[in-house]
């Protein structure tokens, strides 16, 4: 890594330490050269699956669209950041245990709506009138009594 102040390009690690629930490590960096020192993290790159949409083409992963959808969705209901983050996390997380390097959009889209119920009702209602194209009333109402049976 090299030196943020000096451009060296030799540093050595003083400390290194676990933080976020040990998903992440912090580390303090001294420069050999200016003796500078500074923080870098180091976070883990897992590989998510490739997205195979209904027209049959393929686009990588976009975790970007989950959050937007998900935070619409979310939008003036209680739910705090670190629920939403660790809604993500456990979406992210089941798409990669499916364990296959291509899956369907309709399998992301019902993770989302299977995490999303258990969060946040509505939440889920306003997502899935979205994702499942409600085109009349009958429809949403009918999926709010399913939620009301169960």
């Amino acid at each position: 890594m090299h030196c943020p102040f000096c451009s060296f390009e030799e540093s050595k690690v003083i400390d290194s330490r676990l933080v976020t629930e040990g998903s992440e490590i912090r580390r303090r960096r001294e420069c050999l050269r200016c003796g500078e020192r500074w923080t870098t993290f180091e976070v883990g790159e897992l590989v998510m699956p490739k997205i195979i949409k209904q027209d049959k083409s393929r686009v990588p992963f976009d975790e970007t669209k989950i959050r937007e959808g998900i935070a619409r969705s979310l939008e003036k209901r209680p739910v705090s950041d670190a629920q939403f983050q660790t809604l993500i996390d456990s979406i992210k997380k089941e798409i990669r245990d499916f364990g296959e390097r291509e899956i369907e959009s309709k399998q992301v889209g019902e993770s989302v709506m299977r995490h999303l119920r258990k969060l946040d009702e509505v939440a889920f209602v306003r997502f899935a009138s979205v994702y499942r194209s409600f085109q009349d009333p009958n429809e949403f109402s009918e999926e709010v009594k399913k939620l009301s049976d169960e």
